[in-house]
């Protein structure tokens, strides 16, 4: 039910830009009423322009902003002596609206505008509203939807059929407007409303009121009958459906990444567990999208998979198989038959996955776009099941939604985001990663863009590094899990976990480590265990793990181990450390052999004297080494510095960029190697 939730004390006063950011604010955050992403809003001012003349200045959306969180900067500003002559036009084209509105900018250093910047403009009113409200879109997406609105509204309605947003549908919308001074509210069929007010507030709230309205006459209509009913397959128990989703993401991912990796997301929410388990939604789902805006981001079709939870999880694996290669073949021949000169094909893979009695699963070049196509489906299905209480639900036909979907004005949005990094699309696990070469890492991969489950048994800290990442990179970037890599469970869990949250897994980090030093004589049997069971048994646990999944995804692999200048270098006072650390070394080659026919690269990184940020030096290991070289500890820095063939100290940093190389395709064709990042250590240089 859509609320109104203006607040008067919160509400700035005037009727400006900040008034304007308050409303579409309380627009965006409501999704029953604005999707992500779509929908617009403007308010019209007197301001003075750079020669001091007062101006009529259209403040309107920028395309790419979400009304949720959009600020005053996210506003472009239009002169409006240039929007209205074109009323008079007959007609313009897309290329030509573009070219000129950008001659009319009165505020410059803001976003391009909404595609829809004329619909407010032609609109006679000091604010606008143009939202995607479920109610009002499943009566605009019913069989007979004129009828149905007419119904509900009369004369206080203005109707527009169907065309894509542009010059056309602006002019529809002015001119219906002046022809029908009773007017209060537009709908335009398969696409959404467009209110308006003298005030700010009195916009909000007739947009409230009127898809109010609407819900009501749903309601009404509906008579309390449900709709998705008959179902075929009941939900899944939870822990059985995290089972069966923990034994097909892996795969499922494979299958979807062949153009570009994909992150998955998982939605079993009661929603969607009716829809996909009724009998009608096989068919439902196939119709097409419910709205344009939805369908850049979900595709024209969903892809549905028919499966009952008897068949077992091997069944639905090869079914999921065979059905993402019939979907990528119609959508081949889908983008053949409707494509026109210049058209490049999009990844033909299917963004959202039904399956009944699982739910939903959605896939997207970062975990925001697996979440966006989630929360539009989410919409869809509201907007199927309104139109199916009402009459049936129809949708744009297989031509229209190709140019909806290649549409220049629309590829343009997406554009805006800024080009991908490496390992976009990526997930990357990083052991040891709340504090020193782990934490360094965690964030240099995540600058390359990839996603980061950060692990370690500080689970304090590695909150701490996911909530730097998610601050700088975005929500979702970052997974902290509390894990002991000695616990053979533990490991498989936080590997299920990741799996869970983004699909699988691309890279891993093996970086978790214990230090201790002293002659042998007086190392214990305690100390020794422990460094075997972290960095020996720990890299161990973790490398199977990895393994075990990436067989299962097909799609490579990249396995770096943070091993140690002690590797290849024999010193004193340090022999358990160094026997371990060289075990790495000759476990990752081994691993590299076993990998290659998969795809798995395995290389080691041989970092030495890494004090900055480092646990273990902060845990006796720097004072044991000073000793060993007889140096004072504040001065082992130095030491190791000098001793150097650059005279360089070493950072957590440096290691870190060494590990992006590795890690990255960049290093696409190294496996089995070692790279030294010690500042120079003679003894040390590989042979």
């Amino acid at each position: 039910m859509a609320k109104n939730m203006w607040d008067s004390k919160e509400a700035p006063t005037g009727e400006g830009l900040a008034s304007l950011v308050y409303r579409s604010r309380l627009l965006g955050l409501d999704r029953t009423v604005c999707n992500i992403y779509g929908g617009n809003t403007s308010t019209k001012s007197i301001e003075t322009d750079h020669r001091g003349r007062r101006v009529e200045v259209l403040w309107v959306k920028g395309s790419g902003n979400d009304l949720a969180t959009i600020g005053e900067d996210g506003f472009a500003g239009l002169r409006m002596s240039d929007i209205l002559p074109l009323l008079g036009r007959d007609s313009m084209s897309d290329e030509e609206m573009v070219t000129y509105l950008a001659h009319a900018l009165y505020a410059l250093d803001r976003p391009r505008q909404s595609i829809e910047t004329l619909l407010h403009g032609f609109t006679p009113a000091k604010h606008v509203d143009h939202t995607h409200p479920d109610a009002v879109i499943s009566l605009a997406c019913a069989e007979g939807g004129r009828t149905l609105c007419e119904q509900l509204w009369g004369d206080r309605m203005v109707w527009v059929d169907y065309v894509r947003p542009g010059f056309t549908l602006s002019k529809w919308i002015g001119e219906g407007i002046r022809a029908h001074p009773r007017a209060e509210l537009v709908v335009m069929g398969k696409h959404g409303l467009v209110t308006w007010g003298d005030s700010s507030r009195g916009a909000y709230d007739r947009t409230i009121s009127t898809i109010q309205e609407a819900e009501d006459f749903i309601a009404a209509r509906r008579s309390g009958r449900k709709i998705f009913v008959g179902a075929d397959v009941s939900a899944l128990a939870e822990r059985e459906r995290e089972t069966t989703l923990a034994a097909i993401l892996p795969e499922l991912r494979g299958m979807l990444s062949g153009r570009q990796p994909k992150i998955l997301a998982t939605d079993a929410s009661p929603e969607v567990l009716d829809f996909v388990g009724s009998a009608s939604a096989r068919d439902l789902s196939q119709i097409g999208a419910a709205c344009p805006d939805h369908l850049v981001h979900t595709k024209r079709q969903p892809l549905f998979v028919g499966w009952q939870p008897s068949e077992g999880e091997a069944a639905l694996l090869g079914r999921l198989e065979t059905r993402v290669k019939d979907y990528v073949a119609h959508y081949e021949d889908y983008f053949e038959t409707n494509r026109s000169v210049g058209n490049e094909m999009s990844d033909p893979c299917p963004r959202v996955i039904l399956v009944p009695g699982l739910g939903m699963i959605t896939a997207g070049p970062d975990k925001a776009g697996a979440d966006v196509s989630r929360q539009l489906y989410h919409r869809a299905i509201c907007v199927i099941e309104g139109s199916e209480v009402l009459s049936s639900f129809v949708s744009l036909d297989s031509e229209e939604a190709f140019a909806v979907e290649y549409w220049p004005l629309e590829l343009y949005k997406l554009s805006l985001k800024p080009p991908p990094r490496e390992l976009a699309g990526r997930v990357a696990v990083v052991t040891g990663a709340a504090s020193g070469i782990g934490r360094a890492t965690a964030k240099r991969l995540a600058q390359d863009h990839a996603h980061v489950a950060i692990l370690d048994i500080n689970f304090e800290g590695a909150e701490a590094v996911a909530a730097d990442i998610e601050a700088a990179h975005g929500r979702g970037r970052g997974l902290a899990l509390r894990c002991d890599v000695t616990d053979e469970a533990r490991v498989a869990w936080a590997f299920a976990e990741v799996v869970k949250t983004y699909g699988g897994v691309d890279v891993v980090v093996s970086n978790a480590g214990f230090a201790n030093a002293g002659p042998i004589e007086t190392t214990s049997t305690a100390d020794w265990e422990k460094m075997v069971a972290i960095m020996g048994s720990g890299y161990f646990l973790v490398s199977r793990e990895a393994f075990r999944l990436w067989r299962r995804q097909k799609m490579g692999g990249s396995l770096v181990f943070v091993a140690s200048k002690n590797s290849v270098y024999a010193g004193k006072n340090a022999a358990a450390y160094s026997a371990v650390k060289a075990a790495e070394l000759h476990m990752a080659r081994c691993l590299a052999e076993e990998g290659g026919d998969a795809g798995i690269r395995v290389n080691s990184i041989l970092p030495d004297a890494v004090l900055r940020g480092s646990g273990i030096w902060d845990d006796g290991w720097r004072d044991e080494r000073a000793r060993s070289y007889g140096v004072e500890p504040e001065k082992l820095d130095e030491f190791y510095r000098n001793r150097s063939t650059l005279k360089v100290s070493v950072y957590p940093e440096n290691v870190a960029e060494a590990i992006s190389f590795l890690a990255g395709p960049r290093a696409s064709r190294t496996t089995g190697g070692a790279l030294t990042v010690d500042g120079g250590v003679g003894g040390a240089y590989l042979r």
